[in-house]
C-alpha cells in the first residue's frame, strides 16, 4: 500500500471551482463557460471511473481536461468509492486511484463517506447509502477511510453525506469531527448535506457549527436541492440541477472567515444552463475572489488501518431504503420512508431512460416499484450477478408479462428491447444533393402498431404531472387507461423513427405515408428528389433528416 513519504501535505491554494462530470453533452460545459467568461472560475472538480483508462474512454471532455490542465486546475471527486460498507475497497482499485490522481495533477482526492457501489455495481443515480451515526458508524468509516488513504499519495478529504433518516444518535458535525479525529483526514464540508441532517433533525441550520473543527476544513461544496415538507417534517433533497437554497449563500458568507485552511470552494452545477450557472458563480466571485495564496503544509495521516467490522448492518438499511424490510421504531421511521421513496424515485428515473413504456405498465405505482427493488434480480445486480439495472428490470419484467398472458404487455417490452440494436452499425453520411436519416435516428419496423400506446404514455404523464401539480398527489388510478390501450395494438407492420437521446431511446410516430416515404432512406443516402416531398418535408422538420 502507498504511503505518504513525508510527514506533511502541501496543499496549493485552488480557488473558486465548478464541478463536471467531463461529458460533453452536459450543462454546463466548464470550458466553454470559462472561455466565455476569463476568470470567472479557477479550477474544475470532476467526476469519473476511478480507472485512469476508463476515464479516457468514458468521459468525452477527458481530452479537453487533459489538455488545458496546466491552465485549469482539477480536483478528482469520484463517486464510486466506498467510505461506508460491508467490504474494503481493493488494493487494485486504490492503486488505479492514486495513478489517476497523480496523472491529472489532483493535488487531493473528495468523497462523501457512503455505500456507494457493491458486487461492481453503483446504486441508482449513485444515491449511496449514509452510515448511521453512531460508534459502529464511525468505526466502519474509519476503517474505510484509513484503507483509502494507505493506498493514496495524496489526502484523502472526507465530506459529510446527505441525509434523510437521522440513524445513530450523533449531530452530523459530531460524527464528521469524531471521524477526523480518528483519521486526522482533513474535511470537506457541504453546506447542502448539512442543511439536509438539520431539517430531517429538526435543528436550526446553523446548529454544531460552534463545536465544529472547522479549522480543519480544506474545502466547501455548495450546489442545489429541494425543500419538502411531510406532514410536521422537513426534509431537503440534494439535486445539484436545482437552485441553490438562499439560506445556503448566506451560511457560506458566514463560515468562509472560520475556515482558516480553506483551500477550495466548489459549486455543482450539474445540469445549469450556462446563463444560470453564470449568475450563481458571479455571486461566488465576489464571495472567493481570485487570488494567489500560498501553500498549506498539513500533517500527513499516519494511523494504522483498522479491521472492518460491519456493527453498522449496511445490508440492513440496503433493505430498508429499497422497501425490503421496515425500519426499527428507534431507526426514525418517517426519515426511512423519505429515504425510500427518494430511492424510488430514482430508480423510476433511470428505467424511464430505457423502458418508458414498460415501467409505466409495470412499475408505475410505489408498490410495484418496491415489487422490482424488493426481487432477485434487482438484488443480484449488488451481489455481483447482475449486468446492469435495464438488464434487471428487464428479467423482472419478462417473468411479470409471462405471468399476465397478455399480448400488449408483451408486445411493449419487445419493441423497447429491440431498440437499441437499431444502432449497431453507423449509416454513411449524405453526399451533396443527397439526404439521409441524422446521425442520432434510425427506422423501424414491429409486427403490431403501438402508435397509440406511444402517444398514450406521453399524454398520460402530462396529465397526471399536471394534476399533482394541483392536488399534491399523484392519481396512479389513471394508469388503468393505458393498460387498456396497450390492451389493443393495431395491426403490423408498424414502421416508425427511433431517436437516440444522450441517455435511452425515443419512439417517433410519424403520420400515415411519411414513415413509408422514409424507408428507402434505411439502406443509406438518396438524391434528395427521390424522396417523396410530404416525408421530406416532415423529416426535415422534426430533425429526422440530414442533407449533404
Amino acid at each position: 500500500m502507498t504511503r505518504p513519504a513525508s510527514e506533511s501535505w502541501t496543499l496549493p491554494w485552488m480557488g473558486l471551482g465548478l464541478s463536471s462530470n467531463l461529458s460533453a453533452s452536459d450543462v454546463p460545459h466548464p470550458y466553454r463557460l470559462l472561455d466565455t467568461a476569463p476568470g470567472l472560475f479557477d479550477f474544475v472538480e470532476y467526476s469519473a471511473p476511478i480507472a485512469l483508462e476508463e476515464a479516457r474512454a468514458q468521459a468525452t471532455l477527458f481530452p479537453e481536461m487533459w489538455r488545458r490542465r496546466a491552465d485549469v486546475p482539477v480536483l478528482f471527486h469520484p463517486v464510486h468509492l466506498n467510505l461506508y460498507g460491508p467490504e474494503l475497497e481493493p488494493a487494485s482499485a486504490l492503486s488505479q486511484l492514486d495513478e489517476h490522481a497523480k496523472a491529472v495533477g489532483s493535488p487531493w482526492v473528495g468523497n462523501d463517506v457512503g455505500w456507494w457501489h457493491a458486487g461492481g455495481q453503483p446504486f441508482p443515480g449513485y444515491l449511496y447509502v449514509t452510515p448511521p451515526f453512531n460508534e459502529a458508524g464511525l468505526r466502519d468509516c474509519a476503517a474505510h477511510a484509513l484503507h483509502i488513504q494507505a493506498g493514496l499519495s495524496v489526502p484523502l478529504v472526507v465530506e459529510n453525506p446527505a441525509v434523510l433518516a437521522t440513524r445513530g444518535g450523533l449531530h452530523a458535525l459530531d460524527f464528521m469531527a469524531k471521524l477526523h479525529a480518528r483519521t486526522g483526514l482533513p474535511l470537506l464540508l457541504d453546506l447542502g448535506h448539512l442543511f439536509s441532517h438539520q431539517l430531517s433533525a429538526g435543528l436550526p441550520l446553523r446548529s454544531g457549527l460552534d463545536g465544529f473543527p472547522l479549522d480543519q476544513v480544506v474545502e466547501i461544496h455548495l450546489a442545489g436541492g429541494v425543500v419538502t415538507r411531510r406532514g410536521p417534517r422537513s426534509f431537503y433533497v440534494d439535486d445539484h440541477t436545482q437552485p441553490v437554497r438562499e439560506e445556503l449563500f448566506e451560511l457560506l458568507a458566514e463560515v468562509l472567515p472560520r475556515c482558516t485552511r480553506l483551500r477550495a470552494v466548489t459549486f455543482e452545477g450539474d445540469g445549469h444552463p450556462p446563463e444560470v450557472a453564470l449568475a450563481s458563480l458571479r455571486r461566488l466571485r465576489a464571495l472567493v475572489p481570485k487570488e494567489s495564496r500560498p501553500p498549506l503544509e498539513i500533517p500527513a495521516s499516519r494511523e494504522p488501518v483498522p479491521a472492518l467490522k460491519a456493527e453498522s448492518r449496511p445490508w440492513v438499511l440496503f433493505d430498508v431504503g429499497h422497501g425490503v424490510t421496515p425500519a426499527a421504531e428507534d431507526e426514525d421511521p418517517e426519515g426511512s420512508r423519505a429515504d425510500r421513496d427518494f430511492r424510488l424515485a430514482v430508480v423510476a428515473e433511470q428505467l424511464d431512460k430505457d423502458w418508458p413504456l414498460t415501467r409505466l405498465l409495470l412499475a408505475a405505482t410505489p408498490a410495484d416499484l418496491e415489487s422490482f427493488t424488493r426481487s432477485r434480480e434487482y438484488r443480484a445486480l449488488f451481489d455481483g450477478l447482475g449486468k446492469s439495472l435495464s438488464h434487471a428490470f428487464a428479467s423482472w419484467a419478462r417473468k411479470r408479462v409471462m405471468a399476465s398472458a397478455s399480448d400488449g404487455l408483451a408486445a411493449a417490452l419487445s419493441l423497447e428491447m429491440m431498440l437499441p440494436h437499431a444502432f449497431l452499425q453507423a449509416p454513411p453520411a449524405p453526399a451533396p444533393g443527397q439526404v439521409a436519416l441524422a446521425e442520432d435516428v434510425r427506422l423501424g419496423s414491429f409486427p403490431a402498431d403501438l402508435t397509440e400506446l406511444v402517444f398514450a404514455t406521453r399524454a398520460l404523464r402530462r396529465h397526471l404531472t399536471g394534476r399533482a401539480w394541483a392536488c399534491g398527489a399523484m392519481e396512479v388510478s389513471g394508469l388503468e387507461a393505458l393498460a387498456q390501450v396497450a390492451a389493443r395494438p393495431g395491426p403490423g407492420p408498424w414502421r416508425f423513427a427511433i431517436r437516440r437521446r444522450a441517455q435511452g431511446f425515443e419512439v417517433v410516430t410519424l403520420p400515415p405515408g411519411v414513415a413509408d416515404g422514409l424507408w428507402a432512406l434505411g439502406d443509406g443516402p438518396l438524391p434528395v428528389g427521390d424522396v417523396p416531398p410530404a416525408a421530406l418535408a416532415e423529416g426535415q422538420g422534426r430533425g429526422l433528416l440530414r442533407r449533404g
